[in-house]
């Protein structure tokens, strides 16, 4: 089983993907852009090995107008190279890698336009996996798209325009449910008429649902995956309670997680979590599922303990006496009690005694101008007048200038 993430690595500061507008479509910028782009991706990929994470989505972002005319600059040639050196990465850490086109990639469109826009799409997602030197088992994932007041019509539109695709182009895409138009049932009998593989979202089923189980439906899209599809994939959510149907959580919660897994999954399966944590929860999953040792709760403390003393020092002691039984693996409780730590709301007294937890670090290193810029944000912090985030920013600094790798790993600076 292979637990990942989509698109960005929550938490890391220097890993960010940019766009550019048309204004500014020049071919310097575009070249910057995508060099830019081209870092954060293997900076995750890293990550990722780092952190024995095989499952990713790569951004559909990482190539500005990648299918626009308006894009002149032959990125797929000047770039070759550092594709490759990327893919050669993801080969041999076994990572299996997809992308997501956005809403606006829509093959069932009553407009001309509107389809060969996303075909074209389509054929530079393609390009990128291709880039990579990746095999057939790195999908692309897509909606069905709309209804247009019609739905077999559209149905029909969907299939009829898939049959156009190159084949290179119809063997990385799945199909998906989606939370509104297709349930699982509508894309079951689309696949079935297409030959491609389904891909299975619980938190869209539970919204817009038909007859059958959740692990009735992952049994059935089971048979959509052929040899050369890979494993197959679903994507797992779990709602935020406060939001709206069909709003992602901020992390996973383990307790749901893996009662979710007895009651639904039976055999080898890869997960797509959906969250707005990202690697945080695809960490944490894999913890569960994948890991048993309390050298792997110590490695993740590290990164969160501060966050957790900022918001709740009784917390950060109940943890801290958590992981003293070296014997045990209280992964779940573990998990439970930073969760309930970090939803605290920020308390200036608490904020406080973790700066200066932080500051310990650098207050017999640093220059007089440097601690005389702290206590001035310092006191301005008590005072009122200024936010946190400003204070946060100069220790940050200050840990990259003398090199504290043991808090450059914390989610301090970030949470």
């Amino acid at each position: 089983m292979r637990i990942g993430y989509a698109c960005l690595t929550y938490g890391n500061i220097t890993s960010n993907f940019r766009t550019i507008t048309k204004k500014y479509l020049t071919e310097d910028n575009l070249l910057d852009v995508i060099e830019h782009n081209l870092n954060s991706l293997e900076e995750i990929i890293d990550y990722n090995i780092q952190n024995n994470i095989k499952l990713f989505r790569i951004t559909s972002d990482l190539i500005p107008f990648g299918s626009s005319p308006l894009n002149m600059l032959k990125w797929d040639e000047i770039f070759k190279d550092r594709f490759h050196r990327i893919g050669v990465k993801i080969l041999n850490s076994n990572m299996r890698v997809s992308m997501h086109p956005g809403q606006y990639t829509v093959l069932n469109s009553p407009s001309d336009q509107v389809v060969f826009n996303a075909i074209e799409d389509l054929n530079c997602h393609v390009k990128i996996l291709s880039l990579l030197n990746t095999g057939y088992s790195s999908k692309i994932i897509l909606h069905i798209g709309g209804v247009y007041g019609d739905k077999a019509l559209a149905k029909s539109r969907f299939i009829n325009t898939f049959n156009r695709l190159e084949d290179r182009v119809r063997k990385r895409i799945i199909i998906e449910n989606d939370d509104k138009s297709y349930n699982i049932n509508d894309v079951m009998e689309i696949a079935s008429k297409i030959k491609t593989p389904v891909v299975f979202d619980n938190l869209h089923h539970r919204i817009n649902n038909c007859e059958g189980t959740d692990a009735y439906w992952i049994r059935e899209a089971k048979k959509t995956w052929g040899c050369d599809d890979g494993i197959q994939k679903i994507h797992y959510s779990q709602q935020d309670i406060n939001k709206s149907p069909g709003s992602h959580s901020f992390t996973i919660d383990l307790n749901e997680f893996k009662d979710y897994i007895i009651s639904n999954i039976l055999d080898n399966i890869d997960i797509m979590l959906e969250v707005k944590d990202k690697n945080l929860s695809a960490i944490k999953c894999n913890n569960l599922i994948l890991n048993n040792h309390i050298k792997s709760l110590e490695i993740e403390w590290s990164k969160y303990k501060y966050s957790v003393l900022e918001k709740s020092p009784y917390t950060y002691e109940l943890i801290r006496s958590l992981l003293k039984n070296k014997e045990g693996y209280p992964v779940i409780e573990f998990y439970r009690l930073i969760d309930l730590a970090l939803s605290e709301k920020p308390d200036i007294g608490k904020s406080i005694n973790a700066i200066e937890h932080i500051w310990g670090y650098f207050k017999d290193i640093s220059s007089e101008d440097e601690k005389i810029k702290y206590l001035s944000l310092l006191r301005r912090f008590k005072e009122g007048k200024l936010s946190i985030r400003p204070i946060k920013n100069h220790l940050y600094n200050l840990s990259k200038k003398y090199n504290e790798d043991y808090l450059l790993s914390s989610l301090y600076f970030t949470l």
